[in-house]
């Protein structure tokens, strides 16, 4: 018998470490719904995205916020009356989820399945596997969750009818997944990048104009003025992104990103689902991102995280953004000693369990730093999970003004550092780069759980 734990099996699953409210304790009131022809009704939606269950925070696992996240979740979705939950990808930080992140994602399915909460749609993101969310699609729809792991041959397959109680029709979701270059693009000899980008971008809003127009046939064929509702994993725009936020490049190149003319007018609201930091699309209101439930590093410490809340009325959207509580404190200081000090003192006098990132900045060489830190912060509930020393780095790498290490730097930073190591030529370097960028987004795309 194998020793790893079922993916259902609630014991081996953390427990959330703040208190969180039951799921089903203190319903409010489920809203009436009026007739199916010529009525108008009310239908309330909850937008989420990149939840990245499994994600590590400088080697620290994160399991016990994902948990307290998802509860906490849950019992919004009963004190709100959401009807419909949309989560627009990256569900998992790879490919290749452990098992308590599978356990945690299947456990909180199950549980939504037993709420007020009647529909469920998933999208893939560029971090999830599309194999891995595809597979159990077919037992999932029977709890009325619908999955779109990958862009499918057909757009029409794309485009999913939500149901009330009643068997009327109350929604039509485009739901559009992240679109992978090859999905939307064919490669030609000599192309140039800003050809490459163009091609991405064109490709990207023909397939939504596609998925758009299969869902107007059908709601057109029904003969219901039901709200339609897009969802996409891309980079519009205009989007903002914070430094260390972990969002990763989709495409070679360039971003690739989108604006909103690409998703078609007769789309009451977008769902969108890549970029961390909460927001409206070049002010637009219906076209949001609702952004990453936790901090996914010190730079977000101090952002307010949140998810949409829609309600419909007809095809009329209201937006409502629901603030994340905390689930674990991140505080990033900095300082020379004395004033690390009393940065800490400070902080352990809260007794509560914070996780730092130290920035020393002090004239004087600190090369045993990290031991005076941690004896610093024994007994303590403080945990440093990276300190950054200056004057060592600048001891090292000779380089003034420079904090830098190897993790610092993303793939195609080194690339180019290694390009001007040997003196490659100027004139190659461009192809060169491209041809690196190429592998890259190839390795990232690599659905592992399809081989």
């Amino acid at each position: 018998m194998s020793d790893q734990p079922s993916l259902f099996d609630e014991e081996m699953l953390p427990q959330p470490s703040v208190p969180v409210s039951s799921a089903r304790t203190e319903r409010a009131p489920a809203k009436a719904k009026t007739g199916v022809e010529g009525s108008r009704q009310t239908l309330r939606v909850l937008h989420s995205s990149d939840w990245h269950l499994g994600r590590l925070l400088y080697g620290q696992k994160r399991y016990d916020e994902f948990a307290a996240f998802l509860d906490w979740m849950l019992s919004q979705i009963e004190l709100l009356n959401v009807e419909v939950l949309l989560i627009a990808g990256d569900l998992f930080d790879t490919t290749t989820p452990s098992n308590r992140a599978q356990a945690l994602y299947y456990r909180f399915l199950h549980q939504v399945a037993r709420s007020r909460c009647r529909h469920v749609v998933i999208i893939g993101g560029n971090h999830d596997s599309p194999s891995f969310l595809n597979a159990p699609s077919g037992l999932l729809k029977a709890l009325d969750v619908h999955v779109v792991g990958a862009a499918c041959d057909n757009p029409a397959d794309e485009v999913v009818l939500l149901k009330a109680e009643n068997g009327a029709p109350e929604a039509i979701i485009c739901a559009v997944p992240y679109l992978r270059d090859r999905d939307i693009r064919q490669s030609e000899a000599g192309e140039t990048l800003e050809d490459k980008d163009r091609k991405l971008v064109q490709g990207i809003r023909e397939h939504y104009a596609q998925v758009c127009a299969a869902a107007e046939e059908l709601r057109e064929s029904l003969q219901v003025d039901v709200p339609l509702i897009g969802m996409g994993h891309l980079f519009a725009a205009g989007g903002k992104t914070l430094d260390g936020d972990g969002v990763r490049d989709l495409y070679v190149g360039s971003l690739a990103q989108v604006g909103v003319d690409a998703f078609p007018d007769c789309l009451d609201y977008v769902a969108l689902g890549h970029l961390h930091v909460p927001q409206a699309v070049s002010g637009c209101e219906q076209i949001r991102y609702s952004g990453s439930p936790l901090a996914m590093g010190f730079g977000e410490a101090k952002q307010q995280k949140s998810l949409c809340l829609i309600e419909f009325e007809g095809r009329r959207p209201q937006l409502e953004l629901i603030d994340i509580p905390r689930f674990q404190r991140l505080e990033r200081i900095k300082g020379d000693q004395a004033q690390l000090s009393a940065a800490l003192d400070k902080l352990a006098q809260e007794q509560t369990s914070i996780w730092l990132e130290v920035l020393y900045e002090g004239e004087q060489v600190a090369a045993d730093l990290r031991d005076w830190l941690e004896q610093h912060t024994d007994g303590t509930q403080l945990t440093i999970l990276r300190v950054r020393n200056n004057r060592v780095v600048e001891r090292i790498l000779a380089r003034s003004g420079e904090e830098e290490t190897l993790d610092d730097l993303e793939p195609m930073q080194v690339f180019e550092r290694a390009l001007e190591l040997h003196q490659v030529p100027e004139t190659q370097q461009d192809e060169l780069k491209r041809l690196f960028g190429s592998v890259l987004q190839s390795m990232a795309e690599q659905d592992h759980r399809a081989e």
